[in-house]
């Protein structure tokens, strides 16, 4: 479909103009610019405008994706009663008035929210009759955790679609018992990613041997002391049982393997603070250790990967609840933080990877469970919802 120079396309109509809101963190913006990517891959006229605030990631990835952002003032939602609660409405006024007119700019025909607080004025605004053509903008929410959020909470009671990454999360459109399941939206370099075939480019390119088992180790773009410490300070084992690791430890943290050699054999230990290529390094290895965030359950299940699971032990049991469906289709293990240490490291992660067997079943188990296509499917309920 091309645009032609009344700004329309070829079939007569107006490009479709589509909002995603979803800012804040990681978790909120990787699966919007996923769903972004794949309605231009639906279809390339499409208009995407993303809302953000200066506080978030969204500043930075947002723009390196090349998706037009515009800002508008944060809406944290107090869970406490203190005088930011006493602010909130004020607060609320102001970001539904500069979304509305983001709204009319861009002339916006639906308006995809992924939570987090970048979504209470979008939602809120959505609902509102003084736009274009005197309607409301219709919503879709998509809610990546378990539990859902406050804000899609919200989102959901006047959505025309509610989407979710497992069900039971909570949220659902009205007349409706639960959200629709998609799984997690992850980028097309993770969701069309070939493991096999790209195995020997990806071990070139972090200078890791050829043969022999790999484990990945990684815990967010900051790393984590737990996760590091742990496999660290098994190191030596590592090497001797002939496997060699990718470890991203996070740029502000460091650890001593001055203790043992770095290589021994054929094996390596690779210690990089950040990893720009997760599709090289999915491909480069055949087991991880890791948390699990939402999006990163997303993306190792889509993959393939079979994994050590170790949730965050704060908050409120939500990366646990992450894994779970993962796991108990034999895709992963869940390791309490307490237990990931270099014992265990030595007597359960090297078994596995010893293990070609068990290796295969549960790298099976995992693609089974992922969902490949979620950032497909949920571009086409987009483009549905807005009538095309």
């Amino acid at each position: 479909m091309t645009t032609g120079e009344s700004g329309t396309t070829d079939s007569g109509q107006r490009p479709l103009s589509v909002i995603v809101a979803g800012g804040g963190t990681a978790g909120h913006i990787e699966p919007a610019m996923a769903v972004a990517d794949a309605l231009r891959r639906l279809d390339p006229t499409i208009t995407i405008t993303a809302l953000g605030t200066q506080r978030g990631l969204e500043t930075t990835l947002i723009p390196e994706r090349g998706y037009r952002l515009e800002l508008i003032p944060p809406v944290p939602l107090p869970r406490k009663p203190t005088m930011d609660l006493l602010r909130l409405p004020g607060r609320i006024r102001s970001a539904v008035a500069r979304t509305r007119s983001v709204i009319a700019e861009v002339d916006a025909d639906v308006i995809i929210g992924f939570g987090g607080y970048v979504c209470v004025p979008a939602y809120l605004a959505a609902g509102r009759g003084l736009l274009r053509r005197s309607r409301r903008i219709p919503l879709v929410v998509h809610e990546a955790n378990v539990k859902a959020g406050i804000a899609n909470k919200l989102g959901a009671r006047r959505a025309a679609r509610v989407l979710a990454a497992v069900p039971n999360s909570g949220v659902h459109a009205p007349g409706r018992r639960d959200a629709e399941v998609t799984g997690i939206p992850v980028r097309e370099s993770i969701a069309t990613l070939d493991r096999a075939g790209l195995r020997a480019t990806a071990r070139e390119h972090f200078g890791l041997p050829a043969q022999g088992p790999v484990l990945l180790v990684f815990g967010g773009s900051q790393g984590a002391r737990r996760l590091n410490e742990a496999v660290s300070g098994a190191a030596e084992q590592l090497l001797a049982a002939g496997i060699s690791v990718l470890h991203a430890h996070g740029p502000k943290n460091t650890f001593d393997l001055s203790h043992t050699v770095s290589e021994s054999g054929d094996a390596k230990y690779v210690a990089v603070p950040y990893l720009s290529r997760m599709d090289l390094a999915y491909a480069a290895a055949d087991a991880t250790v890791c948390r699990s965030g939402a999006m990163t359950v997303a993306e190792v299940s889509a993959v393939g990967l079979p994994a050590f699971y170790v949730p965050l032990p704060h908050g409120n049991g939500e990366q646990e609840f992450n894994a779970r469906p993962i796991v108990s289709l034999g895709g992963g293990r869940i390791v309490a933080d307490a237990r990931m240490t270099p014992k265990y490291v030595m007597d359960e992660v090297i078994a596995l990877l010893t293990d070609t067997d068990a290796l295969t079943k549960m790298s099976e188990a995992a693609a089974g469970a992922g969902h490949r296509d979620a950032a497909d499917e949920v571009a086409r309920i987009v483009a549905e919802v807005a009538g095309r």
